[in-house]
Parts: structure tokens; sequence; C-alpha cells
């Protein structure tokens, strides 16, 4: 099994404190973040994309570029590249740019998006970012196959043999979709034969497991071998301690603050106490070995291979932080790497046979 660390890039006052960083501050954070996770032997670190509040994830290429720059082994993944609202030739452009300035390291995870603010400034509208998105990615996979171009799209100006540059390093690059509610992302990615990245956050399991099953019966519909099949999975709060009850308590005060939060964004929490939010929200909060567990639990339903933590500390001290990211790494990953398979294709670049069989 890999695991990830990613970040959202929250701007948010701090939920126990109450107090905000400066934007500059919180983006310096982000960096120390991404090499806390090289340093502590995480595979992936993630930048997502969002365009309105409480986010500072507008421009994920030139924040993963930066850290391309910092970091040396980390894969560095987008958690999502919104392509529902962006030009896919010019988001070619960028993440081909990046791929070739992280020595091949890049791995795109793509979505819709959410958010009726960025669908207004972007005027998308909720009954066309489902075609958007397909239609995005469509074009956007055969720039970055073929380099050169003839479409006629719906949501774009046309291109004859048109010419773009650069290509990504590696060839060709994986590109992963992910999927929080709808079916429709899942079918795409069935279609291609790409992976599939399960947001798993905001629900209880059930409805992200029910999304992973119609994925793999699309899968093989599509002439795809089930084997090959790769899911990944995110999760909704992360702290480890040596004793459980240690790190229930120690994780309270941050339920609460996030909870209230919530509230005040007008949304109803989903999980009303920390006991119901560890139990049946995909949060990783306990003992190594409930962890561990918990991981085993969503795995029988999902069969993924791939797994997200937060980057954030998110309410915790950053010795909390740091000291719960450590556990992880000597407690908890070692047994899920060894009882958990790796995806069929390892990790890194594509291997050989799978740019043949692409």
């Amino acid at each position: 099994m890999r695991f990830l660390a990613i970040t959202l890039i929250v701007h948010a006052p701090h939920p126990v404190s109450g107090v905000q960083k400066s934007t500059n501050d919180r983006f310096r954070e982000v960096v120390q973040n991404a090499l806390l996770a090289e340093e502590l032997g995480f595979d992936g670190f993630g930048v997502g994309e969002r365009h309105e509040r409480p986010f500072i994830s507008s421009s994920p290429p030139v924040v993963l570029s930066h850290l391309a720059s910092l970091t040396r082994e980390i894969r560095l993944f987008t958690a999502v590249t919104t392509l529902s609202l962006l030009d896919p030739v010019r988001a070619a452009e960028d993440y081909a740019t990046l791929d070739h300035l992280s020595g091949g390291r890049l791995e795109l995870i793509i979505g819709k998006g959410n958010g009726a603010a960025q669908r207004e400034l972007f005027h998308v509208t909720p009954e066309d970012q489902w075609e958007r998105n397909a239609e995005s990615y469509e074009l956007f996979r055969d720039i970055w196959r073929d380099g050169r171009v003839t479409a006629t799209p719906k949501f774009r100006p046309a291109l004859q043999d048109a010419e773009v540059w650069p290509r990504p390093l590696q060839q060709p690059i994986r590109v992963w979709h992910g999927s929080a509610t709808s079916k429709e992302s899942v079918d795409v990615a069935a279609r291609y034969g790409d992976p599939l990245f399960s947001a798993n956050v905001t629900n209880p399991i059930e409805p992200y497991a029910e999304l992973v099953r119609y994925y793999r019966e699309r899968w093989e519909h599509h002439g795809h071998d089930p084997a090959s099949a790769v899911v990944g999975a995110g999760t909704a709060g992360y702290y480890a301690a040596p004793n459980s009850q240690d790190a229930i308590e120690a994780y309270r005060p941050v339920f609460e603050g996030q909870r209230a939060f919530q509230k005040r964004l007008g949304l109803e929490p989903v999980f009303a106490t920390l006991e119901d939010f560890v139990e049946r929200s995909s949060a990783l909060i306990g003992s190594p070995q409930q962890i561990v567990d918990k991981v085993h639990r969503y795995h029988d339903a999902f069969g993924h291979t791939v797994m997200h933590l937060h980057a954030d500390a998110g309410g915790l001290t950053d010795v909390q932080h740091r000291d719960s990211l450590e556990l992880f790494q000597s407690d908890i990953a070692p047994v899920l790497r060894k009882e958990i398979p790796d995806p069929p294709w390892g990790w890194g670049s594509p291997t050989p046979d799978e740019k043949a069989a692409q």
C-alpha cells in the first residue's frame, strides 16, 4: 500500500485558537508540510484546487512546481485538478511542464470540482459541469498522447492540426479520476482504463463503496482486466497516539472547532459527536492497531491500494502533528504496506508493460 499527504490549503481561523495565519505564512506552512512528508517517507504529496473561500489552492501547478524544486523523491499529486473549469489546452501545457520540472514525478487526479462560487467564477452550470469535465479530459488526453490535435469541442474554440507543447516527460503519464458523489466521473475513468480516487471524506462508507463497486462493474464492461483496476481513497482526519483514549481526547477540541466552523458556514455536520465521527467516518483516530484495523475494514469494501492523510495539522499543535505522522510511519505504515498490496504497476513512472498496454 502507498500513502499520500494532501492539502486543500484551507485558509481559515485555527479551529481551537481562532487565530488566522497570513496568506504568506499559510503557503510557507504548505511547503514545510511537503518537506516533512518527504522526510518521513510518504510516497506522495498532493495539492488540491479550489477557487472559492476558505481555500487558497487556486494555482496548484505553481505550488507543485515550487515543491518540485525542493524535493527529490516524493511523487507530486493534484487533488484534484478541476478540468470542468479549465481550458484543457492550457492545463495540458502547465502540467506537462511540471512533469518535466519534477523529473517525471507528477500524478494527476482530475475532477469536475464543486462549489457554486467557483462555478459562477468560470461560468459553468450544474447542468453542463459533467459534460465539460468529460470533454476536457478527452481533449486533454489526446494532447498529452499525440501533441498535435484536431477537434471541435463544445466548450472551447476548435483546434485544427494544432501543436501543443511540451508533452509530459512520462509517456504515457497516469491520470486518476477523483470521485465523491456521482457516477459520471466513475464512468469516464472506467472507460479509459484509468485509476479511481474516492474522496471518502464527508459521509459514512456506503455511498463511496457503492461508487467503487460501480467503477469495477464498468471497468469489466469496457473489457479491462479486473486485476488491473486501481482505487485510492481519502480519510476524513488522522491522529494516532500509543493509547487510544489519549488520541481521542487530544483530537476532541479539533473536532469541536471544525464542527463549529462548519455551522458558521451554514453546513450541518454529518457526524454530531466525536465518537460518531471516529466510529462511522473514514477518520483514523486512535491507537496504531485501531487504525490498522479500520484501514482493513475500508479495504474490504474498496480494495484500495493507495490512501491519503491530511498534510495539515488542522488544529493539532505542530508537535502533536509531527509525532502522529512519525507514529504512522513507524507503527502503522509498515504493517499496511506488508498486508495490503501496492497498485499492480508498483509505484513511479509507468512501466514498459503498462506503456505497451496503453
